[in-house]
């Protein structure tokens, strides 16, 4: 766990990147259904959204509140934009994306409190 602790704040810009870009492409991209995956749609907006925060807060925690700004901000563009790409903007899909944001810094806020040296090697603990 910690070795992926350790990759994640390592590689936080590129990781976070790779994300809000894939997450970006696949809420633009027109279907003219939705593909069959397994669970609700709500809970794959919540995952990725906790997903894409977690690694800038691991990184930077006392920014925590502009990381939360500046994605809910992001969901709510995407929402608005959404239509004019041929697909269906829905402020609830917004709530979900909002409250898989809160659910990324809880996590990430668990793993700093109980990984706080997560730089060191793991052999050296």
């Amino acid at each position: 766990m910690r070795d992926f602790i350790n990759f994640l704040t390592t590689y936080c810009l590129a990781v976070t990147a790779v994300l809000l870009t894939s997450i970006t492409v696949l809420s633009l991209t027109p279907l003219t259904e939705l593909p069959p995956v397994p669970g609700s749609d709500k809970l794959h907006h919540l995952i990725a959204y906790a997903a894409l925060t977690i690694p800038l807060v691991l990184k930077k925690p006392k920014y925590w509140w502009l990381i939360v700004c500046f994605f809910m901000a992001y969901s709510g563009l995407i929402e608005i934009i959404q239509p004019y790409v041929n697909r269906y903007g829905e402020w609830l899909d917004m709530a979900a994306n909002s409250l898989g944001i809160l659910f990324g810094i809880f996590i990430a806020g668990l793993l700093n409190h109980y990984f706080p040296d997560r730089f060191k090697p793991s052999n050296q603990q």
